[in-house]
Parts: C-alpha cells; sequence; structure tokens
C-alpha cells in the first residue's frame, strides 16, 4: 500500500517570496510540460528483443516469420535471440487443430536469426525430448527396486533375531 502511494504521489518544491493561487499554477503548468517531454523522450525509444508483433511492425523496418512447430522451447529460444541480438516475436497460430508458432523478425536481422535458427535446432536436437528418459517409467523402475529391497530387510531382521 505505502509503495502505491509513493509511485502516485509528486513532490513539487516551489522558491517564493510570497505563496499565492498564481505561483502554484504557474509551477503546476511548468511541472506538467516538463513531464509530458519526459514522456515522449521514452516513447523515441525502441524496444529490443522479445516483443509483440505490433511493436515489431511499427518500427518500418520489413517484417519477415519463419514458421515453427509445436515442439518450441521458448525459454531456451529467447535466450539465443538474445545472444545474437535479434528483435523478434513469437506468435500462436492454431493450424489444422494443431498449434503452431511463427516467428516475427526484421528483415535487416536475416543473418542473425538464421544463425540463431541454426543454434536453436542444434541445441533442440542436441537435448530433445527422445534422449531424455521419461519420468514415470524412472519412478516404476525405483518402485520395482524398492519392492525388492522390503523383502530383504525383513528377511534380514528374522534372521538378526
Amino acid at each position: 500500500m505505502q509503495e502505491e502511494l509513493e509511485h502516485r504521489t509528486v513532490t513539487l518544491m516551489v522558491s517564493s517570496g510570497k505563496f499565492t493561487g498564481k505561483t502554484l499554477k504557474s509551477a503546476m503548468i511548468h511541472f506538467l510540460n516538463y513531464s509530458k517531454h519526459k514522456v515522449q523522450e521514452h516513447k523515441d525509444v525502441v524496444p529490443h528483443g522479445k516483443q509483440t508483433v505490433k511493436q515489431l511492425v511499427g518500427q518500418n523496418a520489413g517484417v519477415e516469420n519463419v514458421e515453427i512447430g509445436d515442439d518450441i522451447n521458448l525459454r531456451s529460444f529467447n535466450r539465443i535471440a538474445r545472444k545474437y541480438g535479434v528483435d523478434y516475436a513469437v506468435k500462436k497460430v492454431e493450424k489444422d487443430g494443431k498449434p503452431q508458432f511463427l516467428v516475427f523478425f526484421k528483415s535487416r536481422d536475416k543473418d542473425a536469426i538464421t544463425s540463431a535458427m541454426k543454434e536453436y535446432i542444434d541445441h533442440f536436437v542436441e537435448h530433445g525430448r527422445e534422449e531424455r528418459p521419461s519420468i514415470h517409467k524412472m519412478i516404476a523402475a525405483f518402485r520395482e527396486m524398492i519392492k525388492g529391497m522390503d523383502k530383504d530387510r525383513a528377511v534380514r531382521r528374522e534372521i538378526s533375531r
């Protein structure tokens, strides 16, 4: 609650010999003009990295897209795209009842996105789902091992008594 109040509060300090309504009005006008200019400065900043399709198209750099299947790991793709400094946007689209991902990027980033996609594909093949063992199968194997250990433990108890 306190933090919300701090974000909404404005402190205005005015030095004057006589504080009147006119001085308050002129101080507020100066403050509002100053804040308008600050907002305009922030609007001119171009976003980098992951962004929305609307932001990417708004940069007027020509947008291209690459279609990727439904087995995309966005977190690892994001890491690789940041490494190559690619500005991109990901959009999920339903195609024939299956989700497809479209990766939009600027046309001037074509070489960088090609390198990033190659590295992503190499990473995906190296750490793909086929090589990872199923958690359910591992748990079932451990349960079988434990069942055998319980029988041995019961036999050992009998012998030690």
